[in-house]
């Protein structure tokens, strides 16, 4: 502005005669080391005889292209105070566009400048040593983080600054030919930003930095170094939440102009015990991670989940999940995507909070390559399933190309029996694709019992066992090839088509067909304490489908079966139970009034289905007749009939109808 300050000092001494004048001045454009004003206006109005003129300088556009900003509008109108020796001052409210105005005063000295922006409490000076200095420096005192978006926005685009204020000392410095030079020394509390699609955010961030920015011709690097502390950052889904404590930072980042990307060569965080980090990194124009080479140690992992990793569990459904022991890892990413990882843990353990899984003992490494082929091992003590205590094991590792394989097959005791895995083969994201895991999935004689007693169920023996020949887990679903044949109650339930959506996510959904076959009613009714029926139970659970572990959906049929030599045979409480459930009762005259006088009777045949949509299970027997349908045939004297009234029954009273039976809760009643 020095030409537009030359005028201004050449207009007050025009105006010195006795007589009033008015002048004014119109300047196409003003450049400056630092902005560009274009349209300038200038009108000094100075009455006779007066110690003071009026000055108004407006100007259509101002541009400070280096420090982001770009004003339209701008208008000051000010007292301009002729001295007698020393500055020429100008004090008075400034405005740009239709922004809120802020008082702007400007003192004018042969070998300096000094100004000073005030809007409430906030203050912003500038002072410029010697008329030929190409140095400034800039004061700040609880100055806005808004206004300081223009700056921002030149470094990242898609940032938009919230709140939170900057205290501190900032130098410009902007030699004609040579790179213009900001070095700031700064401390912020309560800062706060967010982007625009809503990727990057913060709040709560309080710090204390050194920075260097350097702009030669579009290239601009920048080297921090400071603390930061109280932070909350979201980036991408990356959630972190840091401690009070201030933390140490450094960061050297550079790009090829205002369109790129940023590259960060070197980059250090210290965390103390939670967590020590150094590497570089590199974002595209929009703030995406492209590109990462990152160490990292923990020697307190407990600490990980609640300050950097709870985004990433919570996308998991692993939220609130646990950790222990020590943890170090090496990150490899390219072109957006995980490359490679060395990942060890000494004596750690890893616990969901809703305790669905747990690992004790963890010790070994994974590594994943990119390139030739490298050997690891992961162990562990033991651990649990729900509630399902599992033993020790050793995973062999080799990884080539972006994945990863078992050297051979794996068996985990369990129930009395094993899981023997084989052919594991995991895959890293690549080309859209998300991680992929393949294996095979061997079920060795599981001891029913244990598994009932884990989970609060009657006590019933048999065994579980069976071959997957291949799981395959991909884009939060896992599918079974393959099915599992339970042997239990002297007959067999299998399970088919089992699929799993959303494993640890939000509401996850389970589908599979279950075929039993053959199974003692007489045990069965023993241990499920439903009365007494002897004879052989088959069936089917067709599309059965259970969302959040809550049963959605199925088709399903139930019926005896004759076998030759073997009674069938059905007591007096086991009618009473079936009826409760089925909405029935008995029929048949006279013998329906003597069936209370007998203890068991003997039956032809029993069948009853459900097909449950919407929580509303429509049944079905042996035959129908408008809405009743039969569930149990007698045969013999007394002849005993259970007839259904009601096809369509609510699936939640129908559940608790079955728990009353199976607890004991039904009354003999007798029509």
């Amino acid at each position: 502005m020095g030409r537009l300050i030359l005028l201004l000092v050449a207009a007050t001494w025009l105006a010195a005669p006795a007589q009033a004048r008015t002048l004014e001045a119109r300047i196409a454009r003003v450049e400056t080391a630092v902005a560009v004003l274009r349209d300038v206006r200038v009108r000094l109005e100075w009455p006779a005889e007066a110690e003071q003129g009026r000055l108004r300088i407006e100007a259509a556009a101002a541009d400070a292209p280096g420090l982001g900003y770009r004003l339209r509008g701008l208008a000051w109108e000010c007292p301009l105070r002729r001295p007698a020796a020393g500055a020429w001052g100008c004090d008075g409210p400034v405005r740009a566009g239709g922004g809120a105005p802020a008082a702007l005063s400007l003192d004018l000295a042969p070998a300096a400048i000094d100004a000073r922006l005030r809007q409430g409490g906030a203050v912003l000076s500038l002072r410029r040593d010697g008329a030929g200095t190409d140095a400034f420096r800039i004061d700040l005192a609880r100055v806005p983080l808004a206004w300081a978006e223009a700056l921002v926005r030149q470094a990242m685009p898609s940032l938009q600054p919230k709140a939170g204020r900057l205290d501190g000392r900032v130098r410009l410095a902007v030699p004609t030919g040579a790179p213009m030079r900001i070095e700031a020394d700064l401390r912020g509390e309560g800062l706060a930003f967010d982007s625009e699609d809503g990727s990057l955010a913060g709040e709560d961030i309080g710090l204390a930095v050194r920075a260097d920015y350097r702009e030669d011709g579009p290239a601009q690097t920048l080297d921090l170094r400071g603390t930061l502390h109280g932070a909350k950052l979201l980036f991408g889904t990356a959630y972190l939440e840091l401690p009070a404590a201030p933390l140490p930072l450094a960061v050297q980042a550079r790009r090829a102009g205002p369109g790129a990307g940023w590259i960060l060569p070197a980059l250090r965080w210290d965390d103390g015990a939670a967590l020590r980090a150094e590497g570089a990194a590199a974002f595209d124009a929009a703030g995406e991670l492209r590109a990462l080479d990152l160490r990292l140690h923990s020697d307190d992992a407990s600490l990980l989940p609640a300050r950097y990793l709870s985004g990433w569990l919570g996308l998991a459904g692993l939220s609130g999940l646990g950790l222990a022991g020590t943890l170090d890892a090496h990150l490899r990413m390219s072109d957006g995507a995980l490359r490679g990882a060395d990942i060890g843990v000494r004596d750690a353990g890893v616990a969901d909070a809703r305790g669905r899984f747990a690992f004790d003992g963890l010790d070994g490494d994974v590594r994943i390559s990119e390139g030739a082929a490298v050997d690891s091992a992961l162990g562990w003590r033991g651990g649990r399933l729900q509630s399902i205590p599992f033993g020790p094991a050793r995973l062999p590792f080799r990884s080539a190309a972006g994945r990863i394989d078992l050297r051979e097959d794996v068996a985990v005791e369990m129930l009395g029996g094993a899981l023997r895995f084989s052919g594991f083969s995991l895959r890293l994201p690549a080309e859209g694709q998300g991680m992929r895991i393949e294996s095979g999935l061997a079920v060795e004689s599981l001891r029913l019992a244990e598994l009932a007693g884990a989970f609060g169920w009657p006590e019933f023996g048999g065994t579980l066992s069976g071959e997957i020949p291949r799981v395959r887990y991909a884009d939060s679903r896992i599918d079974f090839d393959g099915g599992l044949a339970m042997h239990v109650f002297d007959g067999e339930v299998r399970v088919d088509a089992l699929a799993l959506e959303r494993p640890f996510g939000v509401a996850p959904s389970l589908s599979a067909d279950v075929a039993l076959d053959g199974l003692d009613l007489t045990t069965l009714t023993e241990v499920f304490d439903l009365g007494q029926i002897s004879g052989r139970l088959h069936g089917r659970f067709d599309g059965l489908r259970l969302v959040d572990w809550q049963v959605a959906a199925f088709d399903a049929e139930l019926h005896t079966e004759p076998r030759r030599g073997e009674r069938q045979r059905i007591s007096q409480r086991a009618v009473q139970d079936i009826s409760s459930v089925g909405d029935a009762s008995f029929a048949g005259g006279l013998q329906a009034r003597l069936i209370g006088l007998f203890d068991d009777f003997g039956y032809r045949r029993i069948g009853i289905s459900c097909r449950l949509r919407n929580e509303v299970c429509e049944m079905g027997g042996l035959r129908s007749a408008g809405n009743t349908f039969t569930i149990v045939e007698g045969a013999g004297l007394p002849r005993l009939e259970v007839v259904g009234h009601n096809r369509s029954v609510d699936w939640p009273t129908l559940v608790e109808r079955i728990g009353a039976a199976v607890g004991g809760d039904v009354a003999p009643v007798v029509e």
